[in-house]
C-alpha cells in the first residue's frame, strides 16, 4: 500500500511547486531569481531519485521520516494505514490526484514550520522566544553588527540589505523582534502573501532601471545574458513571452513578476 502512495507521489509531485527553505539570506532561488520549488530536491542532479523526499512529502516532517525507518514493519504498516485513510477525503478507499496533490502540499506547509521553528531556536540566543536582528546577523553572518561584513563582497552586502527590509516587513507588531510566527514569515516570505509587496519590490529595486514600474526582457535579463549562448537567451524571451507576460504587453507588471518570482502551487 505505502509503495502504491510512492508511486503516485512520483507520478504527481513533479506538478507541484512550492517554497523554498531557510531563511532569506540561504534561500534557494533560481538563477532568474525566482524562488525553487519544494520539490526540486525529488531528483539528483544525475536523475537519481531521491527517496528521502518522497517519505517527507508524505509525513510533513523532517523528524518523523527519520523516526519512520526505524519503526518495526508492523508498527509502520499501522502508521501508513493511518495517513491513507486521511489522505482519502472523500472516504471512497481511493487517493486521487486531487488528494495527492492536497497532502503534499498540506506536508510541505508542515516542513516549512518545521525549518523555520528549527532555525528559530538556533538565532534565540537568548531563549526569550524572540529573535532580534543581531540574534539573525550573528547566526547568519557571525556578526552581531552590519558593519563588520566584509562590504566588499557585494553579494554579502546586498543579501544583508534584503534581510533587513523583509525582516522589518515580517515584523507585523513592529516592535523589533520577531516571534515565531512572525519568524515564519521572515523565513520563507515566499510562502505568506503578506510578504509578497516586499518581494515585489526587491525585485523592481534591482532589476527596474528606468524606474517605470515594469520589467522589460532586457531589464529581466540584466547581465544573465552575458553569461550564457544565444540559445539560452532564445529560451528565457520564451519563458519571458510564453509564460510571464500574461497579457502581452512586453512588460512584466507586479501581478506578472509575482507569478514569476513566486510559482504558483495549483
Amino acid at each position: 500500500m505505502f509503495n502504491k502512495c510512492l508511486l503516485l507521489l512520483s507520478l504527481f509531485s513533479t506538478c507541484i511547486n512550492s517554497a523554498h527553505i531557510g531563511s532569506h539570506l540561504n534561500k534557494e532561488r533560481e538563477e532568474d531569481g525566482s524562488f525553487v520549488s519544494r520539490d526540486h530536491n525529488h531528483y539528483g542532479q544525475g536523475g537519481e531519485h531521491n527517496t528521502d523526499f518522497d517519505h517527507e512529502a508524505i509525513l510533513g516532517s523532517v523528524k518523523e521520516a527519520e523516526e519512520f525507518e526505524h519503526l518495526s514493519p508492523e508498527e509502520s504498516k499501522k502508521r501508513l494505514r493511518l495517513l491513507l485513510k486521511n489522505m482519502d477525503l472523500n472516504k471512497d478507499n481511493n487517493i486521487d490526484r486531487k488528494e495527492l496533490q492536497a497532502w503534499i502540499l498540506r506536508s510541505f506547509r508542515m516542513l516549512s514550520v518545521e525549518e523555520s521553528n528549527s532555525r528559530f531556536e538556533d538565532a534565540d540566543e537568548n531563549t526569550d522566544g524572540l529573535v532580534d536582528w543581531d540574534e539573525h546577523l550573528k547566526e547568519t553572518y557571525g556578526t552581531e553588527d552590519a558593519d563588520d561584513i566584509d562590504v566588499t563582497n557585494l553579494g554579502d552586502d546586498e543579501m544583508v540589505k534584503q534581510d533587513k527590509m523583509i525582516f522589518n516587513a515580517a515584523d507585523g507588531d513592529k516592535n523589533g523582534v520577531l516571534d515565531k510566527t512572525e519568524y515564519q514569515s521572515f523565513s520563507a516570505p515566499e510562502e505568506h502573501p503578506h510578504m509578497f509587496p516586499i518581494l515585489i519590490k526587491q525585485v523592481l529595486e534591482e532589476k527596474d532601471t528606468d524606474k517605470d514600474g515594469f520589467l522589460s526582457f532586457q531589464e529581466f535579463m540584466g547581465d544573465r545574458g552575458q553569461k550564457h549562448n544565444r540559445q539560452y537567451i532564445v529560451e528565457e524571451k520564451d519563458k519571458f513571452d510564453n509564460e510571464y507576460d500574461t497579457n502581452k504587453d512586453g512588460l512584466l507588471n507586479e501581478n506578472e513578476i509575482l507569478s514569476w518570482i513566486v510559482p504558483s502551487n495549483e
